[in-house]
């Protein structure tokens, strides 16, 4: 095994099931590292990124009791490509550092890193490889608003600012598509094989 375990990189557009198949790869005893769920909670309490907020937006983003108001910041920076890059900018390089302390505790010939801006961050360039999953546009949508209550167009908003498909495939090693008629676990375990005989040659 290596001093340190390969970073996997996994990413997809909103609605295309990546956390899923994180999940899969974790059931087979991988780590996954889930920055999108440590983002929105060092979000909700980390003072750095609760600072900018309100030093930026004012605090009427805050409920009384001092706990951020996600929907309402949403509201705010997911129509803005400007706002939304520079709210990323604070956030990522703590996520990072998070990610970094995490990574050190890790034994495993790989990890994954499940990131929904994997390529936007520009965090894949840290990673030995990269997992995309796809997933077709419409499909994507349902899934998103059976399981937030976002409309299309705050949806479809958030798509914008995502990379297309296309652009993180040429940038990607594996490519999971996410259907409604595919199978993913042989995809998952093809992958798997892939990267556990990459952790045995030492590449």
């Amino acid at each position: 095994m290596a001093d340190k375990p390969l970073i996997v990189g996994i990413t997809g557009g909103i609605g295309s099931g990546k956390t899923t198949v994180a999940k899969i790869f974790e059931k087979m005893g991988i780590p996954i590292y889930i920055a999108d769920e440590k983002s929105r909670e060092r979000t909700a309490t980390d003072p750095r990124i609760k600072s900018y907020i309100q030093e930026t937006y004012g605090d009427e983003l805050f409920d009384s009791d001092g706990s951020l108001k996600r929907k309402a910041l949403g509201e705010i920076v997911f129509p803005d490509k400007d706002k939304l890059k520079a709210l990323n900018e604070v956030i990522h390089p703590i996520v990072a550092e998070d990610f970094k302390e995490w990574l050190a505790q890790q034994n495993a010939p790989y990890i994954l890193k499940e990131a929904a801006v994997l390529f936007e961050s520009g965090t894949y360039n840290d990673c030995d490889y990269i997992i995309v999953v796809i997933a077709p546009r419409e499909l994507r949508i349902k899934r998103v608003m059976e399981r937030s209550g976002l409309t299309r167009e705050e949806i479809e908003s958030r798509m914008n600012h995502q990379w297309s498909d296309d652009d993180k495939i040429a940038l990607s090693d594996f490519v999971i598509r996410n259907g409604e008629d595919d199978a993913l676990m042989p995809q998952i375990f093809e992958i798997h094989e892939d990267l556990k005989r990459s952790t045995n040659s030492g590449s």
